[in-house]
């Protein structure tokens, strides 16, 4: 019999490195809080909040995703998309499920089991939050980065999902960072073709998944069927200081002053992320939106951002 506090989320966790791009499998296929009437109800609770985001099959992978649905309008609402995923030609995300009492349980399925095993080599595990995205066939999520750690479990249907290294700097320098950290500014983020020869390549079917740090690179392409994924993200201390870094590179760029490659320089780095914890503390520079609200509180869920 399956323990209660086994958990639902597997990868190498006596080799598990948080900076590296791994591979994972769940147990999530089933459950209940994640098939197809679950996510319509769900999203009828969105509605009239900022909790969802859909858009068009027609995206790219070079497409802005902060613009993505303006320039490809799906044309109809989430309820609508998720109820008939297979035929809408969109691509809906329900954003912070954990704002939702019955979702989050869903969230703390997934990480009470597991937050001693990150904590070993991670600590100070914060900011735990979900995302369900469900896709129409030949779709895909632009090539973009994310400010927390990712466990991206996929649940229904097939994908392919390209990652590359957090360090990857011939993909995305330390500038797109900068910019993303203080000001979740994407706008450095080129895609290239070529980038594909560079990835971590992923063919996800129900049952598997991948683990994705902090800012490292992704882009996401669904098969000839719809498809249905669970993230679960969180911050730690480690995170957390890596965006004050970057925030107070940001800050120095633009007073005309040069900082070296992040992680090249330990005193540097250290009395960066000493600057700039002050200055978040004091409401300036990642210490109010666009920045994200973890560099400043360290909430034990995500906020609405």
């Amino acid at each position: 019999m399956t323990s209660a506090n086994a958990p639902l989320i597997s990868l190498a966790w006596d080799e598990f490195d948080p900076m590296r791009v791994t591979p994972l499998t769940h147990t999530f296929t089933d459950h209940p809080l994640l098939q197809r009437d679950a996510l319509v109800e769900l999203g009828r609770r969105c509605r009239g909040t900022n909790r969802w985001y859909s858009f068009a099959s027609g995206v790219q992978p070079g497409t802005d995703f902060d613009t993505a649905a303006a320039m490809y309008p799906s044309g109809q609402s989430a309820v609508a998309s998720l109820g008939a995923i297979e035929d809408a030609k969109s691509w809906v995300l329900l954003r912070h499920i954990q704002a939702d009492p019955m979702y989050r349980t869903l969230v703390d399925q997934a990480f009470e089991p597991i937050i001693d095993r990150i904590e070993r080599v991670d600590p100070g595990v914060y900011y735990r939050a979900g995302w369900i995205f469900s896709a129409s066939p030949n779709t895909c999520t632009p090539f973009h980065i994310d400010r927390s750690h990712v466990l991206l479990l996929q649940v229904h249907g097939t994908k392919t999902v390209y990652v590359w290294d957090p360090t990857d700097r011939a993909t995305l320098d330390d500038l797109v960072r900068d910019d993303f950290h203080a000001r979740h500014d994407l706008s450095r983020a080129h895609w290239q073709e070529a980038f594909r020869e560079r990835a971590h390549v992923f063919h996800l079917k129900p049952g598997t998944g991948v683990y994705m740090p902090l800012t490292s690179p992704h882009m996401v392409e669904t098969s000839q069927e719809a498809s249905r994924t669970v993230s679960f993200t969180y911050n730690t201390t480690a995170t957390r200081r890596m965006g004050r870094i970057h925030v107070l590179r940001d800050a120095l760029r633009r007073m005309g002053l040069k900082s070296p490659p992040v992680g090249s320089h330990t005193a540097f780095d250290t009395a960066a992320w000493m600057a700039s914890s002050a200055l978040i503390a004091c409401g300036g520079p990642g210490g109010h939106p666009p920045a994200c609200p973890s560099l400043k509180h360290a909430h034990a869920y995500a906020v609405d951002d």
